[in-house]
């Protein structure tokens, strides 16, 4: 009798310990889907905002004037940040990238002061640009504002089309991985589908019966989630490692984000998994069971 008790319980056991480990690989999926599309989003941003207004002055504008001028302009709901650029700063770094001073064949200085806007990501579009653009000229001291439209409309055309992907696969991956862990779990009420007949033929309400397997289910929900987040951030060290700079897209918001998903859905999805097959063998007849 004890042989058969340790022979039930440990295959009880093990039902769950597969149960915990095939439904957290399946949220190690879910998770990289979720880390994916939230680094994807940064990634479009940080690309958004690296694309470059240039602000030329005029001839006749002093530093002073200009220095003013970028401080109005760094107001503007639109701007991410301002590098000013002054005359004797642009004469420097042209100096070092020729290797010759253009002032000395010139007799004077031939830059004028410029400013390299960077802007908010939701502004960095085609439509945007052409009103920022317009903005900016109205300054009379500005005699030039340009920027890489194309490259602008080719980024933003591309990372569209990059979105759009990551949308599709988010929506087959978590499909497959809810019918991944639905067919997990019901093998595992499968097995005690003789047990739930039992407590129904004593006259067990079917909210008694849905209990305990509730709890098991979020229980083994939970395990699996801190199995998966484990193995996800064991992932992501190893990204970190690998490219430190990695840290401009994958921000601590994108983690927590990952993190928290993989719980609700391991506790969402598991328990919602149990509710189904328990109701399933519950409405089933005693001679049913033995034909499933």
């Amino acid at each position: 009798m004890k042989k058969k008790r340790k022979s039930g319980g440990s295959r009880i056991g093990l039902q769950v310990v597969t149960l915990c480990i095939s439904t957290a690989l399946v949220l190690i999926l879910l998770g990289m889907v979720v880390f994916t599309g939230l680094t994807a989003r940064n990634l479009s941003n940080y690309v958004k905002e690296n694309l470059t207004v240039t602000v030329m002055f005029a001839d006749n504008v002093t530093d002073q004037q200009a220095k003013a001028s970028c401080h109005k302009i760094k107001k503007k709901h639109y701007v991410h940040h301002l590098d000013y650029i002054s005359k004797e700063l642009a004469l420097k770094e042209q100096t070092e990238a020729l290797g010759a001073n253009p002032a000395e064949f010139l007799g004077e200085n031939p830059f004028t002061p410029s400013a390299e806007i960077y802007l908010n990501a939701d502004c960095a579009n085609a439509d945007s640009m052409k009103w920022i653009a317009k903005q900016l000229k109205a300054d009379k001291l500005v005699s030039e504002v340009t920027y890489q439209q194309d490259l602008m409309n080719k980024v933003n055309s591309n990372l569209h089309k990059v979105l759009l992907v990551m949308m599709a696969l988010a929506v087959l991956l978590s499909f497959v991985s809810f019918t991944l862990i639905s067919n997990t779990v019901r093998l595992g009420i499968y097995a005690r589908r003789f047990t739930i007949n039992t407590m129904k033929l004593v006259g067990a309400s079917w909210s008694f019966i849905r209990a305990p397997f509730l709890k098991m289910g979020a229980l083994q929900g939970l395990l699996a989630a801190i199995i998966a987040d484990a193995a996800l951030a064991g992932c992501i060290a190893g990204l970190y490692n690998f490219e430190p700079d990695i840290t401009e897209v994958v921000t601590v918001e994108t983690l927590i984000i990952t993190g928290v998903s993989v719980v609700l859905f391991g506790l969402i999805i598991t328990t919602f998994c149990v509710y189904v097959s328990v109701n399933h063998f519950l409405k089933m007849k005693a001679k049913d069971l033995y034909k499933v």
